[in-house]
């Protein structure tokens, strides 16, 4: 299903895609936008989770220069029966992760060093275990690709605008461009709005299953979305599209291409995760959200390793 679901997506971004190419340069615009998204969509299978982890400069990790980070990874994958992903840490002092790759032979989990520093251990398997569930349910690359291909989508819409678009054909010339300069990246972001919302409540679901304990990725949600509005991930916030692939929105809602969110709200997610503990009979979660920033340094000691954390 996932694949289909994959496959329903690209055409419809590569539609959007050819629409802004057309709106710029007529049928010749339409048929070079359609090969570049045929040429981009064939990189983006193969490539696309390269490009994602390099564009916030994540930094891979092993058990000698992140134990205890690698210990964690490694002990839920086996409970998911997962292969042992590749595991990278990014710098950025927002708590946030997420996961990426085509398949679980190929899937790579990233967490920033703002959760290192600010989540206990219980809440931080929470979150990797969450992202697990993304690798387990082949999210993954949908997700990846719907990055590379909607920032595409976006910079040609802009591309377009200084062109004027094509003038001598019948759609619409200038007044069409700057519709598409508009309507080409909202649309983008509504096609992410439809993939995003139902996958992220069953990772949380799959998620707290793999790590045992629903209250402990309740709270560490709780805590993400508090440091999300107060913490800026400027990575983020110079690639847009890229926000449907972390575990909490990082965009700050201070620009357009925050308008439309690609994540369920918080609040709702944190209830299913209560109704979840009580079905598992655990105690439910009160989330009480944290007034300031993390610390410098959390319970998992200094990012790179010179001292380890509480836990190994």
């Amino acid at each position: 299903m996932n694949y289909v679901r994959t496959a329903i997506l690209l055409a419809g971004l590569t539609a959007l895609f050819m629409g802004v190419g057309y709106l710029i340069g007529g049928q010749t615009g339409a048929l070079i936008a359609l090969i570049a998204a045929a040429a981009m969509n064939l990189f983006g299978y193969w490539n696309s989770d390269r490009m994602v982890l390099s564009m916030y400069g994540a930094q891979e990790v092993d058990a000698r220069t992140a134990p205890d980070l690698y210990a964690l990874v490694q002990q839920l994958a086996g409970r998911a029966n997962l292969p042992m992903p590749r595991v990278f840490i990014i710098d950025s002092p927002q708590p946030n992760a997420f996961a990426t790759g085509r398949n679980p032979q190929h899937a790579a989990v990233a967490v920033s060093a703002g959760l290192m520093n600010s989540l206990t251990r219980e809440e931080a398997a929470g979150v990797i275990a969450h992202e697990l569930a993304h690798v387990k349910n082949h999210d993954t690359l949908t997700m990846t690709i719907t990055a590379t291909i909607a920032g595409a989508i976006s910079m040609l819409a802009q591309f377009g605008m200084f062109f004027g678009g094509n003038r001598d054909s019948n759609n619409g010339g200038i007044i069409g461009t700057l519709a598409m300069v508009i309507v080409a990246p909202l649309a983008a972001m509504l096609v992410q709005m439809a993939i995003s919302r139902t996958r992220e409540y069953a990772a949380d679901r799959l998620g707290a299953e793999i790590a045992g304990e629903p209250r402990h990725l309740a709270s560490a949600l709780a805590k993400i979305e508090n440091a999300a509005h107060q913490v800026p991930n400027q990575q983020a916030e110079q690639n847009p599209a890229t926000a449907h692939l972390f575990i909490i929105n990082p965009l700050s809602g201070q620009r357009m291409d925050n308008l439309f969110s690609t994540h369920p709200a918080t609040e709702n997610r944190i209830a299913a995760l209560e109704q979840l503990a009580a079905q598992m009979g655990r105690v439910g979660f009160t989330r009480q959200a944290p007034r300031h920033a993390a610390p410098a340094h959390g319970p998992w000691g200094n990012i790179g390793g010179t001292r380890r954390g509480p836990w190994g």
